[in-house]
């Protein structure tokens, strides 16, 4: 597998900038977060985009991470690697995996702002005092990763992916 080193190194420059903005967040609203090891109510099968799985897939292989442990789960919905209510590939996690819990600030498909937040977290909190300050940008994120996913897909040479093409990441299973 030949990987686009310089686009692979830009989405772990965002992913660190995410890490940055959800520590912020998460000792902002410390009080009010439930979340903490062992809570997997978010975590699920997701499909990300190619930079990102190729990403974790490096990352994966440098570390020789183990496969034999893991397979696909029966219902369809939880993560191939949550493992005794925990992430087994927690440091290398997608994206959409590093925000759970916190609240995030987007556009609804009427073009509006809309915030959604853990139903655990946030009970006993003003909804009104959330601001752009105390909340996570999802659309400006999203909108620099779709943006760094569609370099990555033109330069990639194993597979020809399409800019709104999704992977499963339990497909990193048969990868490893």
């Amino acid at each position: 597998m030949k990987t686009n080193s310089k686009s692979i190194t830009a989405y772990r420059q965002l992913r660190d900038e995410i890490d940055k903005l959800s520590a912020k967040l998460e000792k902002e609203h410390t009080k009010h977060l439930s979340c903490k090891s062992g809570c997997d109510m978010c975590c699920m099968d997701y499909s990300i985009f190619p930079v990102e799985f190729y990403s974790i897939l490096e990352e994966l292989k440098n570390q020789n991470f183990q496969k034999n442990s893991f397979e696909s789960k029966k219902n369809g919905q939880a993560c191939v690697f949550l493992k005794n209510h925990r992430c087994t590939i927690y440091n290398s996690r997608p994206i959409i995996c590093r925000t759970h819990g916190l609240p995030l600030l987007f556009t609804n498909n009427e073009a509006e702002w809309e915030l959604s937040a853990c139903e655990l977290n946030f009970k006993e909190f003003d909804l009104e005092k959330f601001t752009s300050e105390n909340t996570f940008p999802q659309d400006k994120f999203n909108s620099k990763l779709f943006l760094l996913n569609k370099k990555f897909i033109t330069e990639f040479d194993e597979i020809k992916y399409g800019e709104f093409n999704l992977i499963p990441l339990k497909n990193l299973v048969k990868k490893l």
